[in-house]
């Protein structure tokens, strides 16, 4: 297959993760990155990451070219969507990943461009052409889609537990509770913010957070429209989080049989998507787990024969970026598929 020519608006944790389990990838040819930064230190961060480490191999800086196993990415500097011609640089697929566009009228200015498809790597605040959560609705992929969003890592592992659960003992009522690692937005000494909460140290404080991701399993999943609420605490560590997730089920299983559902799809159906342990893991094992989840076996609880409790872990950056480059590869095999019929 011919390459895919991929521009990463954007190279902050997403972008860099992106980039590193990507360039060596023969279907993937990163044309360009946009970002704010000075190209000496998106490279610097890029080589040398304070989470996933050095890395294994030189990564050159010339100009303001990084090259890398035969890429020459172009850096430009960072703006809006819209303002670098996509379509000069035979860009296929631009990945929005700064967080920060999230209206379609945003989105659509990087097609207005020359892009022929956009993904971003947060949930939109719109109505896009696509919403992916690789092991729900992946199949639903068109070659028509332009604006793609694959939701959070947050959402793609309740989705997944949801229905897992849903598809064995059907979920009456679910709340979930992400413990989440903190994120780049947050300030580490406290700092006047409009969201009070989120203006304290994010490296002193366990802090209270809201989360989209039961109101897109909603929308995604209309059979648990009414049944789901969340919420999130940022928690002071740098990568590892987890969704906990307390089910009202039709038919509660005994924890034995929850934990073999699990591991038999783990090994089957939704392998390299969903992982399972039974290891008394904690938040640093998970950095770097290339699965959207890890089902924690240990954790599994139930309550008064009532309640369900699971806890599944995830590394909130790494499995996230790993989905949405094997998205890109479906889209290009679609297309590919079109061209030979």
């Amino acid at each position: 297959m011919k390459p895919i020519n991929i521009a990463l608006f954007g190279f902050g944790r997403i972008g860099r993760n992106l980039f590193r389990q990507g360039y060596k990838n023969p279907n993937f040819n990163f044309v360009a990155i946009s970002d704010l930064g000075p190209a000496k230190s998106l490279h610097y961060l890029l080589v040398r990451d304070s989470i996933h480490g050095v890395m294994d191999k030189a990564i050159r800086l010339e100009g303001n070219f990084l090259i890398a196993d035969g890429q020459k990415t172009r850096i430009l500097s960072g703006g809006n969507p819209g303002e670098i011609p996509w379509d000069a640089l035979d860009v296929d697929i631009v990945i929005d990943a700064t967080g920060k566009y999230q209206d379609v009228a945003d989105l659509q200015k990087h097609i207005d461009a020359g892009a022929k498809k956009v993904i971003v790597a947060v949930s939109p605040k719109d109505e896009v052409d696509r919403v992916i959560i690789p092991g729900i609705n992946d199949e639903d992929i068109q070659v028509s889609d332009q604006i793609i969003s694959t939701t959070s890592s947050t959402t793609q592992v309740l989705a997944l537990m949801l229905k897992i659960l849903d598809d064995h003992f059907d979920v009456k009522r679910a709340m979930m509770t992400t413990v989440h690692a903190y994120t780049s937005d947050q300030p580490l000494a406290d700092s006047a913010k409009s969201d009070l909460r989120r203006s304290r140290s994010a490296v002193e404080n366990i802090i209270p957070n809201y989360t989209r991701a039961p109101e897109w399993i909603e929308k995604i999943m209309p059979q648990f429209e009414g049944k789901i609420a969340g919420t999130a605490f940022n928690v002071p560590v740098a990568d590892g989080s987890a969704v906990d997730l307390t089910t009202d089920l039709e038919r509660l299983p005994s924890v034995e049989e929850m934990n073999a559902v699990v591991q038999k799809i783990a090994e089957g159906s939704l392998k390299n998507i969903v992982g399972y342990t039974d290891d008394p893991i904690v938040s640093s094992d998970v950095i770097g787990c290339t699965e959207t989840m890890l089902y924690d076996a240990k954790a599994t609880m139930i309550t008064a024969n009532k309640l369900l409790k699971t806890v599944c872990w995830y590394d909130n950056g790494w499995g996230f970026s790993a989905r949405i480059l094997e998205l890109i590869e479906a889209y290009q095999k679609l297309e590919n598929e079109g061209v030979k019929s």
